[in-house]
């Protein structure tokens, strides 16, 4: 199920009809508190937010969204006539996974919405385990804990953290990573990536500084000594 928060009824329509005819189930809401109530029902797989709602904006709506534990890590993707880089670092620092500004090709739409859901299937389906002193992560289950306590994650930023840990000791630079997490250049912006990890850090805790930053290649996580 993915659920569309979107005021404007021809474009719910349009996006719904679209996602219905790639093979998945679609649900359009004008209203935040309408998505809130089916998300009260039924959790989705993924969701799809407008900006300029009535009730609250889409930002508001993203926060909401990523500090429940039932939808922290369900894929968000923000689709919006708001593009300026500073939208978009807001939206991503907020937990995003993509972000489509209007006028958008049904057809792209379409194919980041089968990308985000492969990428979530990914990483909900793994067996890899890492542990890297405090920090213990569970690919299996999802699960990123840090001294005992678990973490909450979006998907994206798990799966950033996976790749890090995978490859330690590894320098790997911002284009790398968008293509291995994102799976394409994010309107050319590896800024992405750099917003991704200072929030990664913050979420990690005592074990933030484990990422080290490689001025003007990218990131990396040292061996284990």
């Amino acid at each position: 199920m993915i659920y569309l928060l979107e005021d404007d009824g021809a474009i719910r329509e349009l996006v719904a009809y679209s996602l219905t005819k790639m093979g998945s189930v679609a649900e359009g809401f004008a209203k935040p508190s309408e998505l809130y109530a089916a998300i009260d029902r039924e959790l989705p797989e993924l969701v799809i937010l407008d900006v300029m709602l009535p009730e609250e904006d889409g930002f508001s709506v993203l926060r909401r969204l990523r500090a429940d534990r039932r939808t922290a890590d369900i894929p968000i993707i923000m689709l919006t006539a708001r593009d300026s880089e500073f939208d978009k670092v807001v939206a991503l620092d907020a937990g995003a996974d993509d972000y489509v500004t209007k006028p958008f090709g049904v057809m792209e739409l379409v194919a980041r919405v089968k990308a985000c859901l492969r990428r979530t299937s990914r990483a909900t389906s793994g067996e890899r385990t890492y542990t890297h002193g405090a920090l213990f992560v569970s690919g299996s289950r999802h699960e990123v804990t840090v001294g005992g306590v678990e973490l909450p994650l979006t998907v994206k930023e798990f799966e950033l953290l996976c790749l890090l840990l995978e490859h330690r000791g590894a320098v790997l630079t911002r284009d790398r990573i968008l293509s291995e997490v994102w799976g394409y250049e994010f309107d050319g912006e590896n800024r992405t990536v750099d917003v991704h990890v200072r929030t990664l850090r913050k979420k990690l805790g005592e074990c933030g500084d484990i990422i080290e930053t490689v001025r003007g290649v990218g990131y990396k996580i040292p061996s284990v000594k």
